[in-house]
């Protein structure tokens, strides 16, 4: 029986170094196929985004915006954001305090830029997202209900969902408690998030992603982040791929920390 074994800790460093050497080599590749016209990809079904997805970041844990793109955060936030102690990034630090070294739920939207696949799953009342991440799903409910005025909070939130035209898929979400990052370098957020995603499927095999989250309790404006790529993958299956906090750990303590950044003197 085929069995990929994709253990929460070794995804992280297995598919950055993928992402390096396939970089070098699809430059290579590239350089010998200048001039190839490659076959148009078949036209996007209409209000249809089922099957297996996957971002198509670098191959290491992305974040909601690159630093570059983040508002300037409230007093509130900023406070949050000297205490967060990154495992990852630009920040990163031995002894990180990143949420999910402890195997809390990576939430949303720091779920959706994690370089392991999703599938959509369609029914005449809701979408069902189904990470492969934590083995977690997301309904979405598109049978005309509004966003509950006071949701309880929770890691994924409460989303409703419309189709803008054919192709498009238009998301809003809310209710989320306070207690996960917008990704790798601790970016916070408060329970006042919302958050708006358009997924504007533009051919058979490519959905261009774009997401703006609204937090006014932690940022000045909204965070938009627009045309991420995300990639049909027919192939592929969903696995099981919980947070087992003793594989964590040791990972944790054998590679992470002996590779994070050193705090400079």
């Amino acid at each position: 029986m085929r069995r990929r074994q994709r253990c929460s800790a070794m995804v992280w460093t297995v598919a950055l170094a993928a992402a390096l050497a396939f970089s070098t080599a699809a430059r290579a590749q590239a350089g010998q196929q200048q001039g190839v016209p490659k076959a148009a990809a078949a036209p996007a079904p209409k209000r249809d985004l089922s099957g297996v997805w996957q971002y198509q970041g670098t191959g290491g844990g992305g974040s909601t915006a690159e630093e570059k793109d983040m508002p300037p955060m409230t007093p509130w936030a900023q406070v949050r954001f000297d205490q967060e102690k990154p495992g990852y990034g630009t920040r990163g630090a031995p002894g990180g305090n990143d949420p999910i070294l402890q195997c809390d739920p990576a939430g949303f939207p720091r779920v959706m830029f994690v370089p392991t696949p999703f599938e959509f799953v369609q029914t005449p009342t809701r979408v069902l997202q189904f990470f492969e991440r934590e083995h977690e799903w997301r309904p979405i409910w598109t049978d005309g209900r509004p966003l509950p005025k006071d949701p309880d909070p929770t890691w994924y939130g409460y989303a409703i969902g419309r189709w803008e035209d054919d192709n498009t898929f238009v998301v809003e979400s809310a209710g989320f408690n306070d207690k996960t990052w917008l990704g790798v370098t601790g970016y916070p957020h408060s329970d006042q998030m919302r958050v708006t995603e358009r997924y504007h499927r533009v051919d058979h095999d490519t959905i261009v992603y774009d997401i703006t989250v609204t937090d006014p309790v932690a940022y000045t404006k909204p965070i938009v982040t627009r045309n991420k790529i995300m990639k049909l993958k027919p192939n592929e299956e969903i696995e099981e791929l919980p947070c087992v906090w003793s594989e964590e750990n040791s990972f944790l303590k054998r590679i992470r920390e002996p590779a994070a950044a050193k705090p400079v003197k």
